[in-house]
């Protein structure tokens, strides 16, 4: 069936709805519902928001499914829908199943919860009522949830359009969590004071009685005694985490902000010390073959290891076979078991620049699932065969037993391939290194027809002094040692994705979808800024960028093309429903890499084992049932893992700068709002706020299409992406909270952002605001 014009498609559903006389029409089953009544079923029903399940709703058949079909594209293509995995849901809506954190009471007593992760970019989190059903005290299976306890949850719309747009039935408790503060002891002469450490924290005064063994300058955890109606709220202390002078002390923040659980229990730390090296049975003996690790020169665990060499095929010429091994973690973290319970408790590795709270114990991560140089380890094996314009032939996997011939940092075996070998990379070049780069030679051609999407945004690592402190930013090189392994892994990752979808095999994804239509739009209008023109409608591929991208090098506004483009893009996470990748363009995506630091990879391994009848350690039935739980739930520690590094280099950045208050630097405009500008320091990878008082004393328009700030009489202002010089004038450490002063003089804006001085109109995009002031209640 040929599709409709939008217009044609659209009048019809729109008038479908609707007597002449404007009354609703009544819904006929079996006939394609009008769209408005689409749009709330599916707002009503975030658990039946499939085109499957909508068409069964409505009773639809034959040509009016695909009917339906056009009507749910064009709602997409509008940006009054976005899909997600297989199912639909209005731009902002929370998904069926998500992590909640109970925050609060209702004015009835009756729990309320928000989000545990929400986009800053979509306003405040929207409230959820915790339904307490009996079965939720208790008298079921259902967990009874309480104040701080952050939970699963399935999400439904309140019919009822009373309350909170949202309820939820509580499917699992992820984490109990006291009622607890944290800030910092400050003792004066009069009073003992609770200074936060977050940004909207609450000072308090800790009572005389409540102070415990804490002292001036401690971190601690308090909880509320008494609110503060008339003054400060009182507290008290519950415990001492550690003197915020301390070495890791910044980190151990984060740690206690974000909730990341960092103490082993016993139970999880006995069953560690009781594991024994895996024996040989049902393993391939892989002891000869010359695999070497090749990781960052301070890496304290290895759990990937490589190996190349030319295809002796007749029937592939100048082909390439590439072998990946992976440490089997699968064989000592089995389902159910107190290591597995609390690898998913935290779901991932969080790596912080003084220290690292692993997923597994040290006895594993660092010992027997390390593929340490020259000892025996177990592995998960994945053999590839390549041709000579880099296309994968085929793949194997294999569980093996293997001992790496040599370990490597990245830097040695760079060195090495550039003519300057050492002692240890000497006699590897010939038989090892070489095959290696040869191999990804050929998978770069492989990688380039594929055009993944190409951003230039160079890390940043933070060397630290002894005392913990920051001594310097640094930009590591980018070597093609580092884009060898990047490559061969994800080559693996997407083997162990093929395999298990081959054998029907439940698993866990890595999905990446393609940029909401609304992010498109935003930044469509902010290259058209520039002189860059996006192409509109269809659909953009990961190369669509890369031409931006291309277009944009080696000109003043790369490196803002670079951060628009990747502000654009959807987050990655992980789900049992396969949409693809959209950022590596790949259709079968599946984290298999790294089991030692990710709960996903340790998943994907039991499916692996239990697929191709490798031996024990499978995956279970319960498990594969709750997959789509075990998703949700690392996808939401993934999320907070990355909060928890963020906000402790914004801590750890914030203390090195604050001894140079007064002092000028040279900034780039990385956001722009109605209350002023956020700047980043390039040198320090650091991120500040310049507020709108100190841009000078013209009206400023807030032109939210070009992403600027506009004075009214001047023409002149401040765009995303300039280059601007700012005077640091305060510091809050524990916070994590950098302010400036404008320095520069704003530039004369391009014609398109002052057009609307000459029409003598503003959209809804274009706020007036004055330096110094908030603006009128009816534009916040």
């Amino acid at each position: 069936m040929t599709r409709q014009p939008r217009e044609k498609s659209q009048t019809k559903a729109a008038t479908a709805g609707k007597s002449a006389s404007g009354e609703k029409a009544p819904i006929i089953h079996g006939a394609v519902p009008p769209r408005e009544v689409l749009l709330e079923f599916i707002a009503d029903n975030p658990d039946r928001a499939s085109k499957r399940e909508i068409a069964k709703a409505f009773g639809l058949k034959g040509e009016a499914r695909v009917e339906l079909k056009d009507l749910l594209r064009d709602l997409e293509d509008e940006g009054l829908l976005k899909k997600s995995r297989k199912s639909l849901s209005r731009p902002g809506a929370l998904p069926p199943v998500t992590v909640l954190d109970i925050t609060t009471r209702d004015k009835e007593g009756e729990l309320i919860g928000r989000p545990a992760e929400w986009p800053e970019d979509q306003g405040t989190a929207p409230a959820v009522l915790i339904r307490q059903t009996s079965d939720s005290r208790g008298k079921g299976k259902t967990p009874a949830a309480g104040l701080n306890d952050r939970v699963l949850a399935k999400i439904f719309a309140n019919k009822d359009r009373s309350g909170p747009a949202y309820t939820a039935r509580v499917i699992k408790i992820i984490d109990r969590r006291k009622g607890a503060s944290l800030g910092v002891v400050r003792m004066t002469e009069h009073e003992t004071r609770l200074m936060p450490i977050e940004r909207r924290g609450e000072e308090m005064v800790i009572e005389t009685d409540g102070l415990g063994d804490a002292k001036d300058g401690d971190l601690v955890e308090v909880e509320l005694v008494r609110s503060g109606r008339l003054g400060l709220s009182r507290a008290r202390v519950l415990s001492v985490v550690g003197s915020v002078g301390s070495e890791k002390a910044i980190s151990m923040i984060a740690i206690y902000a974000h909730g990341i659980p960092h103490v082993f229990p016993q139970a999880v730390l006995d069953a560690a010390e009781a594991a024994r090296p895996a024996p040989m049975s049902k393993r391939e003996d892989w002891r000869d073959v010359p695999l070497i690790t090749i990781d960052p020169a301070d890496a304290k665990d290895h759990d990937d290891a490589v190996y190349a060499e030319p295809d002796p095929s007749p029937d592939n010429p100048g082909g390439v076979i590439v072998t990946v091994a992976i440490a089997d973690v699968s064989w000592y973290v089995r389902t159910g078991s107190p290591l597995d319970r609390e690898a998913l408790k935290r779901g991932n590795s969080v790596y912080f620049p003084d220290r690292v709270v692993p997923m597994l114990p040290e006895r594993i991560s660092n010992d027997l699932c390390s593929l340490r140089e020259g000892e025996d380890r177990p592995a998960i094996a994945v053999r590839m065969v390549f041709s000579h314009e880099g296309r994968k032939a085929g793949h194997t996997f294999h569980r093996i037993m293997m001992r790496s011939a040599a370990k490597l940092s990245y830097q040695q075996a760079q060195a090495a391939i550039d003519g300057k070998p050492d002692e240890k990379t000497g006699s590897l070049l010939e038989p090892i290194l070489k095959p290696l780069w040869n191999a990804y030679a050929i998978m770069k051609r492989g990688r380039d027809r594929r055009q993944p999407l190409e951003l230039d945004m160079p890390e940043r690592k933070l060397i630290l002094k002894p005392d913990g402190t920051v001594d310097r930013v640094h930009i590591p090189e980018r070597l093609d040692a580092h884009k060898l392994i990047e490559e061969m892994m994800i080559q693996a990752n997407v083997a162990a994705a093929e395999t298990l979808e081959k054998k029907r095999q439940p698993l866990v994804y890595r999905v990446h979808d393609a940029p909401a239509l609304s992010k498109q739009e935003t930044l469509r209008e902010f290259l058209a800024t520039i002189g860059l023109a996006m192409a509109k409608g269809g659909q953009l591929r990961a190369n669509s960028f890369n031409g931006i991208l291309a277009r944009a090098l080696d000109t003043p506004h790369q490196t803002m093309v670079n951060e628009m483009v990747l502000r654009s893009q959807s987050q990655a996470i992980y789900s049992p429903e396969n949409i693809g990748h959209f950022g590596l363009n790949l259709m079968k995506y599946a984290h298999f890499t790294s089991p030692i630091r990710r709960y996903a990879d340790l998943i994907v391994h039991r499916a692996l084992v239990g697929s191709l009848g490798l031996g024990e350690g499978a995956i279970t039935p319960e498990e594969e049932a709750a997959l789509d739980d075990i998703a949700a739930e690392i996808s939401t520690f993934e999320r907070r893992a990355m909060a928890a590094e963020r906000d402790t280099i914004n801590r750890l950045i914030a203390h090195h700068l604050s001894g140079r208050i007064g002092q000028d630097f040279e900034a780039r405009v990385a956001g722009v709002t109605k209350a002023g500008l956020f700047v980043t320091l390039p040198t320090y990878g650091a991120d500040g706020f310049v507020p709108i008082s100190t841009l000078g004393t013209d009206y400023f328009i807030y032109d939210e299409a070009h992403q600027a700030l506009i004075g009214e009489k001047s023409g002149l202002g401040y765009q995303l992406g300039d280059s601007v010089e700012v005077k640091l004038v305060e510091a809050i450490p524990l916070a994590g909270a950098l302010r400036f002063d404008m320095l520069s003089e704003g530039r004369k804006m391009p014609a398109a952002a002052r057009s609307f001085h000459k029409s003598g109109r503003r959209d809804r995009s274009q706020r007036r605001v004055k330096p110094g002031t908030r603006p009128p209640r009816g534009r916040r």
